[in-house]
Formats: structure tokens, sequence, C-alpha cells
């Protein structure tokens, strides 16, 4: 097949071939004419690729990928060609980029794909009839994906996995309290493990529009990285009984942090007064079977290392408290330089707290001791 277009090139991503604008290659910040593809993102292709892996392998029923918002099809192109699935619905308001991605499915002899060409709840509610609803839905907007979240849910079928992406950082990160609170139903509070408090407000966004629709959502995984969140969530068809919206009550004098269901104005170890994140998920992020079927899946594909290495991070920080601590944040409070991770989180273990590396921060530690006895720590490393 010839290139249809001299300002169009053919790459390969995992194993698959892909027709994307040269200048999305050659260009420092990747143009949205004619049709918008962000090379940088192969690493969140990457973790999704292990993902549906993971979700297929143990799925019974209808394998039906939707994409939403496709762009030239990337994601769904590749779950087509590296995962096995019974049929993929291309979505994308850009008539350029669906012929590109209908180049692309050709190149890759992909025959089980439809291409649509409508407004994204549209293309959504065409699948939200039972028996009809994909297995596997993605949701990748600029921007907040909040506004697709009912249709998206809609569209997802009982057991199904939905995946949405976030990409206004500055907003989730608190930057804009009020439009995250317009977006969301929360507000964040700017502290170190602000990526995490991000995804929490998105969760808890997804979780309060399930609860509409009786609906019961499930994280199984996470990931923050570069410009974007994404969320990984089963969805059920049944309602949410766990109490698993709340707080983050974060303490701008002394560090201190911790969840709750309710808010407090006082922090319970310096009495200052408290900040306070929320309404968001205060549940579990992620599932550690789930982490643990994806990383089985890795030697079957073609992804990158930095995966793995991600992957058995969340493996250990799974079952840990929320809001990880920095190093730099605690030395900076100490006025000293930072220990090594791996010797924090050794004695904090030898002092019989739980403790872990984070995958949200190079830096970062998990662990169910307070800001006062991490501080303590700390200061037998010195």
């Amino acid at each position: 097949m010839e290139i249809p277009n001299e300002s169009l090139q053919e790459i390969v991503e995992g194993k698959t071939k892909l027709l994307v604008p040269k200048g999305s290659i050659t260009e420092k910040v990747p143009p949205k004419e004619p049709a918008f593809f962000n090379p940088k993102a192969r690493l969140n292709r990457d973790f999704s690729i292990i993902a549906y892996a993971a979700f297929l392998k143990n799925f019974q029923g209808p394998k039906i990928f939707l994409e939403g918002l496709s762009g030239i099809g990337a994601r769904g192109l590749r779950v087509a060609n590296e995962l096995k699935i019974d049929n993929l619905v291309i979505n994308d308001l850009n008539p350029t980029a669906l012929k590109m991605a209908e180049y692309s499915a050709k190149l890759n002899e992909i025959k089980n794909v439809e291409f649509l060409e409508k407004e994204v709840c549209r293309f959504f509610s065409n699948f939200s009839k039972k028996g009809e609803r994909g297995s596997i839905v993605d949701i990748d907007p600029f921007g907040s994906p909040a506004a697709f979240f009912d249709c998206g849910i809609r569209a997802t079928m009982h057991g199904g996995i939905l995946s949405v992406a976030a990409t206004d950082l500055q907003v989730l990160n608190g930057l804009f309290q009020s439009a995250c609170k317009r977006k969301y139903g929360g507000v964040p509070v700017r502290a170190e493990y602000g990526n995490e408090i991000a995804i929490r407000l998105v969760l808890g966004c997804l979780r309060m529009v399930a609860a509409r629709l009786g609906v019961e959502v499930e994280p199984m995984f996470v990931e923050s990285d570069m410009h974007y969140y994404r969320t990984y969530v089963k969805v059920r068809n049944r309602p949410d009984q766990d109490e698993n919206i709340g707080y983050i009550l974060h303490c701008k004098n002394c560090g201190h942090r911790e969840m709750a269901l309710e808010q407090k104005q006082e922090c319970k170890l310096c009495k200052s007064k408290i900040s306070i994140a929320g309404p968001l998920w205060i549940g579990k992020i992620f599932d550690k079977k789930f982490i643990e079927n994806m990383l089985i899946q890795i030697p079957n594909l073609e992804v990158d290392k930095v995966c793995e290495k991600t992957l058995n991070k969340c493996m250990l920080e799974a079952e840990m408290p929320g809001m990880y601590y920095t190093l730099d944040e605690i030395a900076k409070k100490m006025k000293s330089s930072p220990p090594k991770l791996e010797d924090v989180i050794e004695n904090l273990k030898k002092n019989k707290f739980v403790a872990s590396i984070t995958s949200f921060s190079p830096t970062g530690f998990r662990t169910n001791a307070n800001i006062n006895e991490i501080t303590k720590i700390f200061e037998t490393i010195q």
C-alpha cells in the first residue's frame, strides 16, 4: 500500500503499523491538524495493552472494544492487532483521522473493525442497550473526561472495563479550584502527592455518576505519567454499598495527612487549621490480583521495559495506606539532605510500620507511620 500523502508517515508501535502525521514525529508539540497523534503517549498505550490483555484473559463474553475519541485509532488498532477481540468500533469527529485509522487497519489486515464519525455521547448511546455494550470502553479526550462519564458508564457491560484519561492537570492539581469543583464535584489541595489527589478526584466523580445510575465502579489500575492521569475501573450492574467517598485532610503546618469520611477542621497532631481535599475516592486504587495478571501478560507483548518496573511498584503499594510522602518533603521539613529511599523503608519496617515505594513518585513512599514518627526515623538514618 502506498502512503496516501507526503505529509504522512508509517511507524510501528508495539506490533502494529500506524499511519501518522509527519509533524507529530518531527515537531516538539504534536499538531492537531490534519489529525492528532502523540508519540510520547506510547507508554500510556503500552499500559492500556497490558491492562486490556489481563482483563480479556479471564473475561467470558463478547470481546467488544469501543473507542470514543480515537484520533488516528492508535490504541484501538493496537488492541485489535495485538490482543484477541471480536469487534473494534473506532469513533472520532475528525474525518481525516478516521481515514488514517482505516488505512492503518488495512495495513495490519484488521477486518473486525467499524468506523463512526459521531459526537462522543451520541456514539456511546448507540451501544447503551443490554446486549450491545462494550466489554472495554476507552475515553481519551483533550482535557477533562468528566462530560463523558455518564454515557461511558452506560456503554460498558456488566463486568466490563471503563478506562478514562484526564489531561487537565492544572485544574486537578489545584490551580483552578472552582473549575475542579464544577467538573469533578470536589476540590484538590496543593501538596507533594497532588497526582494521587487528582486521580482520586477523577475516581470520586466516576463513582458518584455510577451511583446515580445504580452501578458500581471498582478501580483496577491507575497511572500517572507526564501530562495525563488514567484510571481503569471495572463496572458492575449493581449499587455500590461501600463507604468509599470522603476527604483527604492535609495539614500544611506539620505535613500530617489522613483520609476520613467526614471533614475535620483541626490537625490531630499540631492542632493547626486543616486543608481539605474532596469529596473524592478514599478506597483502594489498585487491585493486586489484576496487577499480578498484568505482569503475567508482559512477556507476550511488545511494551516498554518501564511498564514492568512500574507494575512491580504497584504490586508493593496495592494494599498500602493512601497518600504517599516524598524524601524531599521530609528532608525540607527537617532542614537536612534526604536519605536513601531503601534506608527509609527498611527503617520504617524495623520499627513495626508498613512501608513501600510508590509508582506515583521516584522518591515517594507509603507508610502507616504519621509525620512525627517518620521524622524520628529520618533522624536515626542521618
